[in-house]
């Protein structure tokens, strides 16, 4: 930690919001709202961190060490698929924040974390009556930031949705919405679309802090080299400008650093989600500069002795996915059942799963994403504003006569949209 420690405990004393001060009274981890994260990579410029997706307790710990080493302000998180009510993961939206707080305390971490609900995903609108009574859920759970992912629908039914929800997130969390679905080079997102969102948005007094789009990802292992399309992604952010609204960048595991180091330097993006690279690097498998585990020949995945989980454990793992007819991004569906029994590694293999995953965070953290010392830059945030809400980074400008749900309805109706192919792009 670069800042003095009096301005830490300033920031420890002021800028924890409500609902983590009531969990963990005495806690000396500085989680904060997911607003004072992307406030920080603003102030120094050309900068982005990771949302890790903390599919395993050893991805969380690896991902704090690598935050802490970089002097960098970090989001922890994990998505509805991941870590909802139909998760395939051990780690999940109600207990995901007693993780980070424990490790925390216990590692001594003082970098400021948000822990993030990430693709909060509303595929229908008999969705939303139950998306109002878990919601509160998450942040009496101690979530500080969500992503209303909605872009599953129509683009009206995309806004009304939002404005439906955003009353069950507090005015101090850092909020998160989505245009075009991420499905690859196909249904790509366009600026008019996206103003469309965010005008909505701003006419009721709603303003997020990112917008995630569809500019050429994938969930999960991408196989190809389309990646990210930077020109596009500056684009829709040069048109949302008056806005404020800084960037979510998702499918990150499957582009190259140059690609990531553009995103970062050219675009107003100031989170990067990486889920699928941080699991695979953790069991210790062979891994390329994009992220992705190598395959062999016959499409298995390559571990790396000696590194990961035992080769013992391996070997379980892939019997196991064997059994099921899991194959590739499939492995994900690993995470629930082998939590316990990963945990039951010796405390060696444990380190070193932890370490593969804090080498490689911090990897992305100074050399790729320019985050190094933004720890310095969010404490400065809250101490700034004295609380843990540094409020909008707009005001309202569009007038809410022109945003009825019938305006909406036609608005849409006029849109030249391609939403691409139907299908599951969960990840």
């Amino acid at each position: 930690m670069n800042a003095s420690q009096s301005d830490f405990n300033r920031a420890l004393e002021t800028g924890r919001p409500e609902n983590i001060r009531r969990l963990f009274p005495n806690s000396r981890a500085l989680i904060v709202s997911g607003k004072v994260i992307d406030r920080a990579m603003l102030a120094k410029g050309r900068a982005m961190t990771i949302a890790a997706n903390g599919r395993n307790h050893l991805v969380i710990r690896g991902a704090l060490q690598a935050a802490q080493r970089a002097n960098a302000a970090i989001i922890i998180e994990i998505a509805r698929s991941e870590g909802g009510a139909n998760a395939y993961c051990a780690t999940n939206y109600w207990n995901i924040a007693r993780q980070v707080d424990a490790l925390c305390n216990e590692m001594g971490i003082t970098v400021p974390v948000a822990i993030h609900a990430d693709h909060y995903g509303i595929k229908k609108e008999d969705d939303l009556d139950y998306a109002k009574v878990e919601i509160p859920t998450l942040f009496e759970a101690g979530i500080t930031s969500i992503a209303i992912d909605a872009s599953h629908m129509p683009d009206d039914k995309n806004l009304l949705a939002n404005l439906a929800l955003a009353q069950f997130v507090p005015s101090w969390a850092g909020l998160e919405t989505e245009v075009g679905e991420i499905k690859g080079s196909q249904g790509l997102s366009s600026p008019e679309e996206a103003l469309f969102l965010i005008r909505g948005l701003n006419a009721h007094d709603i303003f997020p802090d990112w917008i995630a789009l569809n500019n050429g990802t994938t969930h999960g292992i991408e196989a190809s080299d389309q990646g990210i399309q930077v020109e596009l992604t500056a684009e829709i952010h040069k048109a949302l400008e008056p806005y404020g609204v800084s960037g979510a960048q998702h499918g990150t595991s499957g582009n190259n650093s140059e690609r990531l180091r553009r995103i970062a330097s050219e675009t107003r993006t100031t989170k990067a989600n990486v889920a699928t690279a941080l699991q695979m690097i953790s069991w210790g498998l062979e891994v390329n500069d994009y992220g992705n585990a190598i395959q062999d020949d016959d499409g298995n995945f390559i571990k790396v002795p000696g590194e990961g989980v035992t080769e013992t454990l391996w070997q379980q793992m892939v019997e196991y996915a064997a059994e099921r007819g899991w194959k590739g991004g499939n492995f994900k569906k690993l995470n629930l059942p082998f939590e316990n029994r990963i945990m039951a590694q010796p405390k060696e293999i444990r380190e070193r799963m932890a370490n593969r995953v804090a080498d490689f965070v911090h990897y992305l953290l100074t050399e790729v994403f320019n985050a190094k010392d933004t720890a310095d830059a969010a404490i400065d945030v809250i101490i700034k504003a004295g609380s843990p809400d540094p409020g909008p980074k707009c005001e309202r400008s569009e007038d809410p006569k022109d945003w009825t749900g019938d305006r909406i309805a036609a608005m849409a109706a006029e849109m030249d949209r391609d939403r691409g192919p139907e299908g599951d792009f969960d990840d």
